[in-house]
C-alpha cells in the first residue's frame, strides 16, 4: 500500500460521521490564527492554506461558509496603533482600514483556486431580529447556491458594545444555526476541550466526544483569550450550547498547523459537540413551537397540496389574511377548511399579504411598488403539522 493510499485509508477509519455526513459547513477562523501577533500582518501561508482546505470541500460538494476575524488585528497595525486595548473608535477605524485588507485576501486566495467569495458584514440584527434574519439567511443561502464562498464578519466599523455579538465563537454559531448548518467548526490554538486548562495543570485530559454540556463541562472552560481574540473556552461552550441546540453539531480544533480542516478530516485530535437532532428538523420545530404566531393565512387546496409536496406558498394560493404582523413574523397556516397545516415565517407584512394575495408571483412589483420575494412563505421557513409527527 502507497502512502496516499494509507493516508485515505486512515482518514476513512478516524473521520466521524458528523464530518463525513456534513454537506453544509461552517468555519470559524479567530485573529491569532490569521494574523501574526508581532507584526500584526497576515499568514499568507496559512491563508493558503485553508484556502486549499475550503477548495477540497466544495470539490467533495458541500457548502462552505467561514466565518473569519482579523480586519482589527490588521487595521490597527496599517494605522500604527500601539499594542494593548483600542478605544472603541479605534477598534472601529481599525475595522474600516483592516476589512479591506483582509476580504481581497481571501479573494486573491480563493480567486487563484477557481472560487468567487463573498463578504458579508453583520450585526446582533441581522441574526436576531426576523425581519433582518431572512435577508441575510437568503442572501447567503443565493451564494452558496451559486458556489461561492461567503466570508462572514462582524461590522466592527459600526458595532458597539451594547450591539456587538462579543466574540466570533457567539457569531460563527448564530450564523451556523442561521443557515441550518450540519456542522460548525471552531478552529482554536488548542485541539479542543480539556478537564482543566492545559498550560496551567499538566494532568488534565483531553475530552473527545461531549454529548451533553452539564454544569461540569462549563466549569473545564478557562478563560478570555489574548487581545487578538475576545474569545476563550467559555465563548467556545457558549456557542455549543447555541449549535447543538439547533441541530449543529459542532467541533473545536486545531487551527495552529496548515491545513487544519484536513487534519480534522483525517482524525486529528479535537472535541465533537453533538446535537441530538438534525439542523432542518430543529429549525422547523423552532417555528412551531417557539415562536408566538402573530397572524393567519388562508390557502386554498391546491395551495395546500403544494405545500404538502415540499413547495413553497406562494401569493396565487392564498386566499385570505388576518392579523397584524411584520416581514419576518410567523404565521399560522390554515388550508381551506380552516383546519391548521402549519406555521412559517411569512416574507411580506400583513397589509402587503392582503395586497398580493391571489395574485400571481409576477404581479408583485406592480402591486408593491418593488420587487418582492416570489414566495409568501419559503419552503425552508415553512413547519408542516406532518413534518413534526
Amino acid at each position: 500500500m502507497t502512502l496516499s493510499e494509507t493516508h485515505a485509508a486512515r482518514a476513512a477509519i478516524d473521520t466521524r460521521p458528523e464530518w463525513q455526513n456534513a454537506r453544509r459547513i461552517a468555519v470559524k477562523i479567530g485573529s491569532a490564527l490569521l494574523t501574526d501577533r508581532e507584526t500584526g500582518t497576515l499568514k499568507k501561508a496559512w491563508l493558503e492554506a485553508i484556502g486549499d482546505d475550503v477548495a477540497e470541500l466544495k470539490a467533495q460538494g458541500r457548502e462552505v461558509i467561514l466565518v473569519s476575524s482579523g480586519a482589527i488585528a490588521l487595521g490597527r497595525r496599517a494605522l500604527g496603533l500601539a499594542p494593548g486595548a483600542l478605544k472603541l473608535e479605534e477598534a472601529q477605524a481599525s475595522a474600516a482600514v483592516g476589512q479591506v485588507t483582509l476580504a481581497h485576501a481571501y479573494q486573491t486566495v480563493f480567486r487563484e483556486r477557481g472560487i468567487t467569495t463573498a463578504q458579508i458584514l453583520v450585526t446582533p440584527g441581522d441574526t436576531e431580529e426576523r425581519r433582518r434574519y431572512l435577508n441575510a439567511r437568503s442572501t447567503i443561502a443565493t451564494l452558496l447556491k451559486l458556489g461561492a464562498v461567503p466570508v462572514v464578519n462582524e461590522n466592527d466599523t459600526v458595532a458597539t458594545a451594547e450591539i456587538r455579538y462579543g466574540d466570533n465563537d457567539r457569531l460563527a454559531a448564530r450564523v451556523a444555526t442561521m443557515m441550518t448548518a450540519d456542522c460548525l467548526v471552531l478552529l482554536s490554538d488548542i485541539d479542543g476541550l480539556y478537564t482543566a486548562p492545559p498550560a496551567k495543570n499538566p494532568d488534565a485530559k483531553h475530552i473527545g466526544v461531549v454529548t451533553q454540556i452539564t454544569p461540569e463541562i462549563e466549569a473545564m472552560a478557562g478563560d478570555a483569550g489574548t487581545e487578538l481574540s475576545r474569545g476563550g473556552m467559555v465563548t467556545k461552550i457558549t456557542a455549543a450550547k447555541l449549535a447543538v441546540s439547533a441541530g449543529t453539531h459542532m467541533v473545536i480544533a486545531s487551527g495552529k498547523g496548515h491545513h487544519p480542516l484536513r487534519a480534522l478530516a483525517n482524525g486529528a485530535p479535537c472535541t465533537w459537540f453533538l446535537a441530538s437532532a438534525n439542523p432542518v428538523a430543529a429549525r422547523k420545530r423552532w417555528i412551531a413551537g417557539t415562536l408566538e404566531p402573530k397572524g393567519v393565512v388562508l390557502i386554498d387546496d391546491g395551495a395546500a397540496r403544494a405545500l404538502r409536496s415540499g413547495r413553497s406558498l406562494l401569493p396565487a394560493g392564498v386566499t385570505g389574511v388576518s392579523g397584524a404582523f411584520e416581514r419576518g413574523e410567523a404565521v399560522i397556516v390554515r388550508d381551506g377548511h380552516g383546519a391548521e397545516i402549519g406555521r412559517g415565517l411569512i416574507a411580506y407584512s400583513a397589509d402587503e399579504a392582503a395586497r398580493i394575495a391571489g395574485r400571481n408571483s409576477h404581479e408583485i412589483e406592480a402591486t408593491l411598488g418593488y420587487e418582492g420575494r416570489a414566495a409568501l412563505i419559503h419552503r425552508d421557513d415553512l413547519a408542516l403539522l406532518h413534518d413534526l409527527d
